[in-house]
């Protein structure tokens, strides 16, 4: 099945660039707004919701305060992935939360919602 690409931005006014890239990058900070639990074996990261769902991904490249990709495990395909960057905007000088994911065709308006959801949240455990 053929998958769309979601890119969405989020400024978040957010005064440390080293609170963000904790929050997305290190498995205390992604506990804090992206899954309940995260385990970390090297490159690999266990995402954990609720007492049931569990899903693995892969750390497939990152450069520090400035994006991660990951990779989840069960995906269909290679070329699929994950990525969380960071950018500045230079008009504001706010930082802006850069998302890609995928999702079917059918899907994408509601991975925009969970992903809207997700950040909301990061903005308020990170108090952005």
């Amino acid at each position: 099945m053929d998958k769309s690409m979601l890119q969405r931005e989020y400024v978040l006014n957010a005064t440390s660039k080293s609170i963000l890239w904790t929050a997305i990058s290190t498995p205390i900070g992604l506990e804090g707004w992206f899954a309940d639990r995260v385990l970390a074996n090297g490159k690999m990261l266990t995402f954990c919701w609720g007492k049931a769902e569990r899903r693995e991904a892969e750390i497939l490249a990152s450069r520090v305060q400035s994006y991660i990709r990951f990779r989840w495990l069960d995906s269909s395909s290679e070329r699929e992935y994950f990525e969380l960057r960071m950018l500045c905007s230079e008009l504001t000088n706010d930082v802006v939360l850069e998302v890609i994911d995928f999702a079917p065709s059918s899907e994408v308006d509601d991975l925009s919602e969970l992903w809207d959801t997700q950040v909301e949240t990061l903005r308020r455990t990170c108090g952005f």
